[in-house]
């Protein structure tokens, strides 16, 4: 029997989408691996956002507060810890790894440049569907920004930041299949739009190259 053809997964990758998104901590929360971090991250970014947007709390007002609860907690955390024989607060050995910050410095350069890469490939034209498909996106979202604040949208970002690559993996088959059907239409459609519109425009004639 002919050996089956592996299936096409999005966007033309290769390796598992862990891998793809770093692998490390920051992957296990997206997917939610790390169930306890994810959920924390989403109900801090939905407190916040629900202050700043919803309360109308002033984004320094809402920090400096925080700051001052932080520090009359761990005020009253020391001066209680020497009569209850409390562990004495300290910063976490995360923050404090310089490593950790290393790496996390060369993981937000490494995907910088591959994003810039990607952006100069698609600015060259090399992918014409990918071009105009690109265009338009940032048409849709400079038209979104006109009617949703900074925050809205940063807010709309983190949260789908936060549940698509969870829902992805989980139904990974499903959407790899509709995503591949949606590109050959969208291929096709550009196929016959370059046949009936871009190829009947006039073009100058071809200069011949002097030889010598």
């Amino acid at each position: 029997m002919p050996e089956s053809t592996p299936p096409v997964k999005l966007f033309g990758r290769e390796r598992p989408l862990h891998d793809v998104l770093g692998g490390g901590t920051v992957a296990d929360v997206l997917l939610w691996r790390n169930k306890t971090a994810a959920a924390s991250l989403l109900i801090g970014v939905t407190v916040i956002w629900f202050l700043v947007e919803v309360v109308e709390y002033n984004f320094v007002s809402l920090l400096c507060q925080i700051l001052i609860t932080a520090m009359l907690v761990v005020f009253i955390w020391s001066a209680l810890s020497e009569h209850f024989q409390w562990t004495p607060c300290k910063i976490p050995d995360v923050i404090l790894d310089e490593p950790t910050f290393k790496a996390a410095a060369s993981t937000f350069h490494e995907r910088l440049k591959q994003f810039l890469s990607f952006i100069l490939d698609i600015g060259c034209g090399k992918n014409l569907p990918l071009f105009f498909l690109t265009l338009v996106s940032l048409w849709i979202l400079s038209v979104i920004g006109n009617y949703f604040s900074f925050c809205n949208i940063l807010f709309v970002g983190l949260l789908c930041l936060e549940t698509l690559p969870f829902l992805y993996e989980r139904y990974e088959e499903d959407v790899d299949s509709h995503a591949m059907m949606m590109h050959q239409q969208i291929k096709k459609m550009f196929i016959e739009f370059d046949f009936s519109f871009l190829n009947k425009i006039p073009r100058g004639p071809v200069k011949e190259k002097k030889t010598t």
